[in-house]
């Protein structure tokens, strides 16, 4: 690994979108801070692979590497602790581990998780993301839609019946409703039935028609984002873009940690309910949970 002798920060990466996008909302809060900082994206070694790296640096100097070492996902775990080791570099872990906490230096554990109440723990609202609010259109609002999960029921006349509501208590924003890989081939026939002459100002964009940058534009554009509440992610990604965000409420299927979170959100305020708030404006509060485990980062003084 001594390609990686010029970086100051290691994402190790297991290839799931997701994940990276946690890793990479860390490191961009980073740079926000110090814009000189630099990384590289890497693949977890194979068990095989890192003995065998273990071994030469054994026999040799201890290695020159990133100083900070970043991670999500529990096939990354052991990559991360190995070069954490060689390079002498802070390891940071950004869920709950599947191996004892006080082996990384700094695990950022998603609320919802339950971590455990330790100085080596941050505990974030939602896992993090690279969201950051931009310039602010006040007409412009999007709709993002899930679908079927673990954790709640997908019904597309409950999806809908709403959804129409919060299209017509905000008939002066121009709407647009994305899809998710999750949601039902079904809906879109079923939306057009529900609302049979859409307005001009409304369009749909299918998820095969988007890519990996539309939704964070459109989410720093949009003051408002209406969000099926089975899409978590999508949830802390539009109060970390700054939008006042409404939820489509969902039948939860048990009382999973994911509910739970999200019932959080309701109680706090932070998420609007349609019987509660029928219209939606720009948050007051953006939510900043990677500025502040990136404030925590540095203050440590890794970087």
């Amino acid at each position: 690994m001594s390609e990686l002798s010029g970086y100051d920060v290691c994402i190790v990466s297991d290839g799931k979108p997701g994940h990276l996008n946690q890793s990479m909302g860390l490191v961009e809060a980073l740079q926000r801070k110090n814009a000189n900082l630099a990384y590289q994206v890497v693949e977890p070694s194979t068990p095989l692979a890192l003995l065998g790296f273990l071994i030469r640096c054994l026999w040799k100097k201890p290695i020159a590497g990133p100083r900070l070492v970043i991670a999500a996902g529990h096939r990354t775990h052991l990559t991360l602790l190995v070069y954490g080791w060689a390079w002498r570099a802070k390891t940071v872990l950004l869920m709950k581990p599947s191996l004892p906490v006080g082996l990384f230096d700094l695990s950022i554990i998603p609320q919802h998780d339950q971590p455990p109440a330790r100085s080596d723990v941050i505990e974030t609202l939602g896992v993090l993301n690279r969201m950051q609010p931009g310039e602010k259109r006040v007409n412009q609002a999007l709709v993002l839609l899930g679908g079927p999960s673990k954790h709640f029921e997908w019904d597309n006349d409950t999806v809908n019946s709403q959804l129409r509501v919060w299209l017509e208590k905000n008939n002066d924003k121009v709407w647009t409703i994305a899809t998710s890989r999750r949601t039902p081939k079904s809906w879109l026939s079923s939306f057009q039935s529900e609302l049979k002459s859409l307005p001009e100002t409304l369009k749909v964009v299918p998820h095969e028609d988007t890519d990996s940058d539309w939704l964070k534009e459109e989410l720093q554009r949009a003051a408002a984002c209406v969000v099926s509440e089975d899409s978590v992610s999508m949830i802390y990604e539009a109060l970390s873009a700054g939008c006042g965000v409404g939820l489509i409420q969902l039948k939860p299927l048990g009382d999973s940690r994911v509910v739970e979170g999200v019932n959080k959100l309701k109680v706090s305020g932070q998420v609007k309910m349609l019987d509660a708030c029928p219209t939606l404006s720009e948050l007051s509060c953006t939510l900043r949970e990677a500025d502040r485990c990136a404030q925590k980062i540095m203050e440590k003084g890794w970087l």
